[in-house]
């Protein structure tokens, strides 16, 4: 089947969505083929900004000292001192439920054993591993980056799901993030293009489109 434009199938997918009274997100289903997924090295893995955003909220949360907690208060969504750090892994409801509404987590390098050892078993299967940073540095660019970025996680599934933006969003808006999450997993398969079988548009409560 011939590929179809980007805009062309979003706009498509859209047009198809029936009305609800909440708003949408709009996702690519992605199907891959010709892969070992039971080889850790064949899954993505990976964080894509998009050049639009997710068109809702992202949650940053962030694990540090003092020093470096103060240079991102009022940019992250939950800050967590090193000193804390003990405290809040004993409260598992409330690291379970953190792990559950933060999308990204961001940890000062020192702390990351200490994070991998008390929060690895919450943070771990969700995928929410924090991404060590420099002690000391200033991470608020990096929080306002992962405030417009996905996860992209095949994990051991031959099908798997990206959100590219919401309903409210202009279509162009979607069809660019599309084509920017399809050109970063591109880039990260062993075979590229012809290890993806088929990839699909379509909004939480709408039909799927076929993109390629």
């Amino acid at each position: 089947m011939a590929d179809r434009p980007s805009l062309e199938v979003v706009t498509e997918a859209l047009g198809k969505t029936p009305e609800r009274k909440f708003g949408q997100t709009v996702e690519l289903a992605i199907n891959l083929k010709d892969l070992d997924l039971t080889v850790p090295k064949n899954r993505l893995e990976d964080e894509v900004q998009l050049p639009n955003g997710r068109g809702k909220p992202v949650k940053v949360g962030v694990f540090g000292s003092p020093e470096l907690l103060q240079k991102v208060r009022g940019v992250a969504d939950l800050v967590v001192p090193a000193n804390e750090l003990d405290d809040f892994a004993k409260d598992k409801k409330g690291a379970k439920k953190a792990a559950n509404s933060i999308d990204f987590f961001l940890a000062e390098a020192p702390l990351m054993p200490t994070i991998g050892k008390r929060l690895g078993v919450v943070l771990g299967p969700r995928g929410k591993m924090p991404r060590p940073v420099p002690p000391g540095s200033d991470p608020t660019n990096l929080v306002n980056a992962l405030k417009r970025s996905i996860r992209v996680r095949s994990k051991g599934n031959r099908t798997f799901h990206a959100p590219v933006g919401t309903q409210s969003m202009k279509p162009e808006q979607i069809a660019q993030n599309v084509d920017a999450v399809l050109t970063r997993i591109v880039g990260k398969l062993e075979r590229g293009r012809t290890n993806i079988e088929s990839v699909y548009v379509k909004t939480s409560m709408g039909p799927a489109v076929r993109l390629w």
